[in-house]
């Protein structure tokens, strides 16, 4: 009785695993680099917004404080977006003319508020309390970047998960004084290893074991 498979059944065999090995590892590096990409995670991608907002101009150059427009940030678990009412502050006497200013002009005619574009959404299953983080110690540059040399609003990092348990695991390395949180571009005045563990101890933050629990931000 011939046999029922030819010789060559091997081979094939042999290569179909080894191609479907290379097929998975190629789609499993595709899929990583993907997560990680500009595409997917927008770090680095600019968010156009119905007004042009130069941050550089307005910290940078005019000194305002990040809580002039994100009033509630060490109020509320939500940083607030500028109502009309924040901009008309400075523009119903200063480029009352300039176009690009056209559309805040018309929500304060019309009472309808501007509907800017958020920079960074969390997914729903995570909770996120700025009050928190910032009457802790952690400053606003430390998640949102040199928000003061940008001309147009970006993402800095990726806020995965990893991202976050860098700071929930050490925060002695990312802690800094209260009174400078809103400064950009802090260094610290002393040495973070000397520094960071006293201010933990000093604003009560809780142990590692405790702010890692996925109760934390899985609510």
């Amino acid at each position: 009785m011939p046999p029922l498979f030819p010789p060559r059944s091997n081979l094939f065999a042999r290569a179909s695993i080894v191609i479907g090995l290379v097929v998975l590892v190629a789609v499993s590096l595709f899929a990583v680099w993907y997560l990680h990409s500009p595409t997917f995670t927008k770090v680095g991608v600019p968010v156009a917004q119905p007004v042009p907002f130069p941050h550089s101009f307005h910290v940078s150059g005019l000194g305002l404080d990040c809580r002039y427009c994100h009033a509630s940030v060490d109020k509320s678990n939500f940083a607030d977006l500028p109502p009309t009412e924040t901009c008309m502050t400075c523009h119903s006497v200063v480029a009352t003319t300039n176009p690009a200013l056209e559309p805040v002009r018309q929500s304060w005619k019309t009472g309808q508020p501007i509907v800017w574009n958020r920079v960074t959404v969390l997914p729903d299953f995570v909770y996120f309390d700025h009050h928190i983080h910032v009457n802790k110690g952690i400053g606003c540059e430390t998640c949102h970047g040199r928000v003061d040399q940008m001309t147009t609003d970006v993402k800095v990092n990726t806020f995965f998960m990893a991202y976050c348990l860098k700071c929930h695991r050490y925060p002695s390395a990312f802690i800094r004084p209260i009174d400078k949180v809103y400064e950009m571009g802090y260094t610290p005045a002393t040495d973070q290893a000397v520094l960071g563990p006293q201010l933990v101890k000093d604003y009560n933050i809780l142990s590692s074991n405790e702010i890692m629990k996925c109760s934390t931000c899985h609510r």
